[in-house]
């Protein structure tokens, strides 16, 4: 099988995987705060590869692990943080059974989530909290073998520059991806602009726009094209959430409406395409 980069140099598309919270949720696993979805490894980890079973079945090329909230910060509040390494291996050891089951040629991609909420840009942490954690977390991907890592759904400048830093440090292809507000802004209300500039020094390999809604998407996308000569992805939402707790499972975007979304993100001069909250195989 090539390399993701070698993968890269092909004029096609990428097809990255959809959501994994919204749908372990969606077949009736407990998904709440404060770990989220990382309690499925725990209790149900068969229906965690079944979910990356059939997001390979329905053509992705790329598996985003369930390691959005295993990082050591988010497991402490749950006096679990002794076993951040372990439920990371685990996470990844699970996408890499699918993508061996599924005979495709696929690669697997720790994911790499903010400390706090995705949609809570105020609530910040000094470069050295920052560093510190996400350093711990990209060690951990890499040991447990990931092909590349993803810091995605990243809301302020600062943490996906550390977490850039952090990922570019253990010598894998990287991309960064930043959740955006409809005006096409960080939520953070900073640029998409001062973003690419802040983790260019560590070389991603592609950057993104995820988990903003699809219908909206295509203002931060033009920002990020203006700003960056990389490859980029995008994977948006398609539903709302009330509360950062808990996500609605609405029908705001038909599969017709999204593919329709992301052959306009193609036209754009798009790499990757995928999906986050709410999509489905």
């Amino acid at each position: 099988m090539p390399s993701f980069l070698e993968r890269l140099q092909r004029p096609e598309p990428i097809i990255l995987d959809g959501a994994t919270g919204t749908e372990l949720a969606r077949r009736g696993l407990d998904t709440g705060t404060p770990i989220w979805s990382a309690l499925a490894l725990m209790e149900a980890p068969h229906i965690v590869e079944q979910v990356h079973a059939d997001y390979l079945t329905a053509g992705a090329e790329i598996i985003l692990t369930n390691t959005f909230r295993t990082h050591r910060r988010n497991l402490d509040t749950l006096g679990l943080g002794a076993e951040a390494a372990r439920l990371t291996a685990l996470a990844v050891a699970i996408a890499q059974k699918a993508v061996a089951s599924s005979g495709q040629a696929a690669w697997v991609a720790g994911s790499m989530s903010p400390l706090e909420d995705s949609y809570s840009p105020t609530r910040t942490h000094s470069h050295a909290t920052y560093l510190a954690a996400h350093s711990e977390m990209a060690a951990n991907l890499s040991a447990a073998g990931v092909d590349l890592l993803l810091a995605e759904t990243m809301n302020t400048v600062a943490e996906s520059a550390a977490a850039a830093e952090a990922a570019a440090a253990t010598g894998l292809p990287f991309g960064a991806s930043w959740v955006c507000r409809d005006d096409g802004r960080l939520l953070s209300g900073e640029s998409i602009a001062d973003a690419v500039a802040a983790v260019a020094p560590f070389g991603p390999t592609f950057l993104g726009i995820n988990c903003t809604p699809a219908p909206v998407l295509g203002r931060a996308l033009q920002a990020l094209c203006a700003a960056s000569d990389l490859p980029l992805g995008a994977y948006a939402n398609i539903g709302h959430t009330d509360t950062v707790e808990e996500w609605q499972h609405t029908a705001d975007v038909s599969s017709e409406e999204y593919a329709a979304c992301a052959a306009e993100w193609l036209g754009q001069g798009l790499k990757l395409i995928g999906g986050c909250c709410n999509t489905t195989p």
